[in-house]
């Protein structure tokens, strides 16, 4: 059954966090239920709904930002005691407002995740892990990656304390009082953990995972090992899942799953049956969802998804019929309840606009004052800079908590801005002066009004690595502008993976010399995307790499004075030659560096290359008849007297020039690629091949794969 909701805005709070918003247990069976949500003024606002309006209970005074929000009690009691993570501090309150906790943690850094079972406090840093029981420290666990999330199983159905780390190298990492456990492979790095069905289901073990590029899934965590449920790819290409709830919205007795994504879509998933999750129904929004709750706020008796959105804004999916059923009497007295609705909101509308005009002269005749200070409204700006696998290419997201008046990108490496669908805001692009500046990129995004969220997507190229650069304006008075950097790495297009093929022809690079593990480490971190910075515990470490364009590998392997790097591509270890080089170069570091090149891994890596260079000649080749076909369409009437391959492009006219209006330089980028790998080939036996590149740039035209293996072979 499709459910029928609507859109109810309750109420806007400050920016914020994922997982600051709260739904405290009902008092009664489906009698509405209070909401307390944290923002990142550092005020934990509560409040109820009567009459369609918001009503407080109570609302803290503002401090440093909340970055989680959760409920505890003791077990099998109801959650209605509100815990909130400030910095190093968490701090306690009854459901009335009253504070009865404030904890200073032993952490050195601010609290990135949270979870509370009875009088068990799991909190999390960037790296470091620590379990309290009644305040005292127990447990203490250091990652090898960045905790996105953490949640424990339930005590009173697994009998023992299993928490279980979401971490960013794409791992949910399982523990035993201070000990990892084992470790859990998942698809994407998980960026928010949830027992399924509310209760880890009834084993108390299934965990719901959802990953920062949009899979979600449910794997069980045993005793021993864990086992995958099910997983749901991101088909529809949507945002990272920020929170997920279970509820049954659709009221057929089975909790439904909710799921808010960094895009702002809602997704409702009920089950055909265990492991068989169906997308019912999406709802978007404009913004981010931050949290997501099912329950019952605006009126008895009707269940509703609430949401908390980036900029604060708390918004319920309600079961609510808009337009009831019912005489003649009611619907009066709903429209007089409406009207009041409506008097009441013109007249804070007219006062706030009065207010504005006040503050705007005061602003004004102060900033001409001769003891005027210049005063920048600050505002916040929630970013994303992400390698998506499927395309290869950079998604930039920025979002801010006003609308954006204009974006300014720029980038001292060349750059392909692609396009995004969802984009609405209109690009211009400055030439550049890329010789003295090394500007190679500037291009102006002009956003429409109450755009909050702009979505960008870039490709680099490996070997080239620098700075983008984007200027964010929104529209607010004075006129401010901030500045955020994105570094452009040298293997730019590599992602991490879990495990490579060692059947596949490999040349190696080795380095010795008098470095630290440090040291080397902070190279691999300048040269790869998804390296952890905090160098890794123990001696020895080995990271796996994918190439997204190609699909080469690369392992990195290394610890204090040597390092090893296999590859399948002679280019990725050519690059990571010269790179390695120049940094110990940097530090007067002297490197002993000697490779070992396999002929064969040439002519593999043209294997790989070969299908998509086709696949694009291809297709430049069909674009470039169908103005020339559509021509003689218009002259001849119609076109039966086509060949079929010419038939079928003037049909798929549309597709084949939005595939390649969203890929523009892909076929140059191969060639790119092909071009480096034939110099780097004879670069390690110390022959300058550049003379031979225009005779190897007509046989690719001619893009036959026997003909180029057998030039690489011959040059």
């Amino acid at each position: 059954m499709e459910p029928s909701l609507a859109r109810v805005d309750y109420l806007q709070v400050g920016v914020t966090a994922q997982k600051t918003m709260r739904l405290l247990p009902a008092s009664g069976k489906k009698a509405t239920q209070k909401v307390v949500v944290g923002d990142q003024d550092g005020v934990v606002t509560c409040f109820g709904i009567k009459k369609g309006e918001a009503v407080p209970v109570f609302k803290t005074l503002p401090g440093q930002k909340i970055s989680r929000l959760e409920l505890g009690g003791a077990l099998n009691t109801p959650q209605e005691k509100i815990f909130v993570a400030i910095g190093s501090e968490v701090r306690g309150f009854t459901k009335r407002g009253k504070q009865f906790l404030s904890f200073e943690t032993n952490l050195t850094e601010s609290i990135k995740a949270m979870h509370i079972s009875g009088a068990d406090l799991f909190l999390c840093a960037s790296y470091i892990y620590n379990h309290y029981c009644d305040c005292k420290d127990q447990h203490y666990f250091l990652s090898g990656d960045k905790i996105n999330d953490v949640l424990c199983l339930p005590v009173d159905k697994v009998n023992c304390i299993t928490p279980v780390l979401a971490c960013q190298d794409r791992v949910l990492r399982v523990l035993q009082g201070s000990n990892l456990l084992y470790e859990v492979e998942l698809p994407g790095p998980p960026a928010v953990l949830a027992l399924s069905n509310g209760n880890g289901g009834d084993s108390g073990e299934e965990i719901v995972y959802g990953t920062s590029d949009g899979k979600l899934g449910v794997t069980q965590i045993t005793g021993t090992k864990a086992i995958p449920r099910w997983e749901i790819g991101n088909e529809k290409k949507r945002g990272g899942i920020l929170c997920i709830d279970s509820f049954d919205i659709l009221g057929d007795g089975v909790k439904e799953l909710l799921v808010g994504r960094d895009d702002g879509m809602i997704e409702i998933y009920n089950f055909e049956s265990a492991d068989d999750p169906v997308l019912r129904h999406d709802y978007a929004l404009s913004e981010s969802i931050s949290s997501i709750q099912g329950g019952c706020v605006g009126k008895d008796g009707y269940d509703e998804i609430l949401a908390a959105t980036y900029s604060g804004w708390l918004t319920g999916l309600t079961t609510e019929p808009v337009h009831r059923e019912g005489g003649s009497g009611e619907e009066l007295k709903l429209s007089q309840e409406m009207q009041n609705k409506i008097s009441s909101l013109r007249n804070e509308l007219e006062q706030l606009q009065i207010k504005v005009l006040q503050e705007r002269e005061k602003y004004q005749q102060s900033s001409h004052s001769s003891t005027a200070v210049s005063s920048v409204p600050a505002f916040s700006v929630n970013d994303k800079f992400t390698l998506n696998r499927d395309d290869a290419s950079y998604s930039l997201i920025l979002e801010v908590q006003t609308a954006i008046d204009n974006v300014l990108v720029q980038s001292d490496v060349p750059l392909d801005l692609l396009d995004v669908d969802k984009n609405s805001a209109v690009v211009s692009f400055s030439s550049c002066d890329s010789e003295p500046n090394s500007n190679f990129l500037l291009a102006t995004y002009r956003c429409q009004a109450n755009t909050t969220r702009l979505e960008l997507k870039v490709r680099s190229i490996e070997g080239q690595y620098g700075t983008l650069q984007a200027y964010v304006t929104p529209r607010i008075q004075p006129k401010t502008c901030q500045v955020l950097q994105y570094q452009i790495k040298p293997l730019s297009l590599h992602q991490r993976t879990h495990s490579i093929d060692q059947d596949r022809p490999m040349n190696t690079l080795m380095l010795k010399g008098q470095f630290s593990f440090a040291e080397i480490h902070s190279w691999v971190v300048f040269c790869l995307p998804e390296v952890p910075e905090k160098t890794p515990a123990g001696e020895c470490i080995t990271f796996y790499f994918q190439n997204t364009f190609l699909g080469t590998q690369l392992e990195s392997t290394y610890r204090k004075s040597e390092g090893y790097f296999k590859s399948d591509n002679i280019s990725t270890i050519s690059i990571l030659k010269d790179v390695l080089s120049k940094e110990a170069t940097k530090r007067k570091i002297n490197l002993n560096i000697s490779y070992d090149v396999n002929e064969e891994s040439v002519r593999h890596t043209l294997k790989l290359i070969h299908p998509k260079l086709e696949y694009q000649q291809l297709l430049a080749k069909k674009v470039h008849l169908i103005d020339a076909l559509r021509e003689l369409q218009v002259h001849e009437g119609n076109v039966d007297f086509l060949l079929p391959k010419y038939r079928s492009i003037l049909e798929e006219a549309d597709q084949l020039l939005e595939e390649y209006k969203r890929q523009p330089a892909h076929l140059e980028r191969l060639y790119g690629m092909i071009t480096d790998l034939f110099i780097d080939k004879f670069k390690f036996k110390g022959t300058n091949v550049k003379t031979k590149v225009p005779l190897l740039l007509e046989i690719l035209d001619g893009c036959d794969q026997d003909g180029l293996i057998a030039f690489f072979d011959a040059a």
